[in-house]
């Protein structure tokens, strides 16, 4: 498996072609369809666009993701190709324009390997769709991959796309990323232009990159915004970093093996120069029903007319939410969107005493396919409101948010740790996950390269 600069520069010496990559890319996606990481893969179309890179490669005119394969999540418009959202509704919808995202890549030279395999309108964190099937963990196929860009990790896992584009409301990037033992960054609110993408909701919903690595990730988000991100590897350092580390809430109720791993995470940090300081993030409490009632009167919106003509096509999950949207009023959503901006600036203020903030990325360990509720030592409680507990909250405040991955479970499940900064500041974000990658994922790579 090859990270971006290396299929970049095997490119650039001419040890191999676009085209021969493409075609090594579309043999994985077809080969592991049981996985169920696409809804559409665009052979026709991938190889058009490698061709296309080949002569580019040539005449010396190469964009920053010439020739890599890339995959989009299904709610991302792409021109002339279906964007099902995960839906049996959606299911003939075919954009006549690409989302903007896909637009800058394609210029790019990035080459469309298909469209991944969702939650259902984005409605969900397993990925468990009732209308083209669960996207499946590759660390164990009976498992969730997560979601609602599951489909995207397991694509980017079994390297059947060097990079997926996927949309994250609550977790739904970071979430899967994790499952998966990937990188996963939801950027700062609105850095990635998210048009051309079916949303959930306009104030929460936060488009980013899925990849094997945090170079990877670092030079997708280059090409998409124009900015600088990239870093010299061999002088990235974390020494004197102040890295707040959660006095309450983001180290309770999680699974025994994932506190166990963070704590070992706070160490590591520490070990390479890291300064850890205890911080208070505010208004935890909140945060749960805040998210839901921005998130459903939003979705309630977009969603105004497909309910009223199709409401019964919708999965059981989906058309609670649809329900649900009716019963929220004008006044309590404007107080969520004025209490969103409040707490935003409250989280703005514990920034000015350290840098980042660490935390887990999910209180649990990926469970099987079809279950709704988990047992954390004896406390049950839905899947949902437990997967986004540690997620949704830098949704609300729009706070740049990595998970990157820290570990094995005994069951050899990956486990992610999420990073989060200030706002517009990835490349302080990217730079400290960069740093704890260098030092002690080497073993996790490999691993993962292996049981793949």
């Amino acid at each position: 498996m090859f990270t971006i600069q290396e299929l970049l520069d095997g490119y650039r010496k001419k040890k191999f072609s676009p085209v021969e990559i493409t075609k090594s890319y579309i043999e994985k996606a077809k080969a592991t369809e049981e996985m169920n990481a696409f809804i559409t893969i665009t052979e026709e179309r991938a190889l058009h666009q490698a061709h296309i890179a080949e002569e580019r490669w040539t005449c010396g005119e190469a964009g920053k993701l010439e020739g890599i394969p890339v995959s989009y999540k299904d709610n991302i418009f792409v021109k002339g190709f279906p964007a099902t959202s995960g839906s049996q509704i959606d299911r003939e919808f075919i954009p006549e324009q690409d989302a903007k995202t896909v637009k800058v890549l394609r210029q790019e030279g990035a080459v469309m390997i298909g469209k991944t395999n969702m939650h259902e309108f984005a409605f969900g964190i397993t990925n468990h769709n009732p209308f083209y099937g669960p996207s499946r963990n590759p660390w164990n196929p009976k498992l969730i991959s997560g979601g609602s860009s599951g489909g995207s990790a397991v694509s980017v896992a079994l390297d059947s796309s060097m990079i997926s584009i996927g949309t994250d409301t609550g977790g739904s990037v970071r979430i899967p990323a994790s499952c998966c033992g990937l990188v996963g960054l939801k950027p700062t609110y609105q850095l990635i232009d998210h048009s051309g993408v079916s949303l959930i909701s306009w104030n929460l919903d936060h488009s980013g990159p899925i990849a094997r690595t945090v170079g990877d990730v670092s030079i997708v988000l280059e090409a998409l915004t124009g900015d600088h991100y990239s870093f010299n590897e061999h002088e990235v350092n974390i020494r004197g970093l102040k890295i707040g580390v959660p006095l309450h809430v983001f180290n309770e109720r999680m699974e025994t093996e994932i506190l166990q791993c963070y704590k070992d995470v706070l160490k590591k940090l520490e070990a390479i120069g890291a300064i850890l300081v205890d911080v208070e993030v505010p208004y935890t409490e909140e945060m749960e029903d805040l998210a839901f009632t921005i998130a459903t009167a939003e979705a309630g919106h977009v969603h105004k007319e497909r309910a009223k003509k199709h409401l019964d096509k919708y999965g059981d999950d989906v058309r609670l939410v649809m329900e649900a949207a009716k019963n929220i009023t004008a006044l309590e959503y404007i107080s969520a969107l004025k209490r969103k901006e409040e707490i935003a600036s409250a989280l703005n203020n514990v920034f000015t005493e350290v840098d980042l903030i660490v935390t887990p990325t999910l209180p649990v360990l990926p469970i099987e396919i079809g279950k709704e509720m988990v047992n954390i030592q004896g406390d049950i409680e839905p899947l949902f409101n437990c997967m986004i507990r540690y997620t949704s909250y830098f949704n609300v405040t729009g706070h740049p948010a990595l998970s990157i991955p820290a570990g094995l479970s005994k069951e050899k499940l990956p486990i992610g740790i999420q990073l989060i900064g200030r706002h517009f500041r990835e490349k302080q974000l990217l730079t400290a996950a960069k740093a704890f990658e260098q030092q002690y994922l080497s073993a996790f790579y490999k691993e993962r390269i292996e049981g793949f």
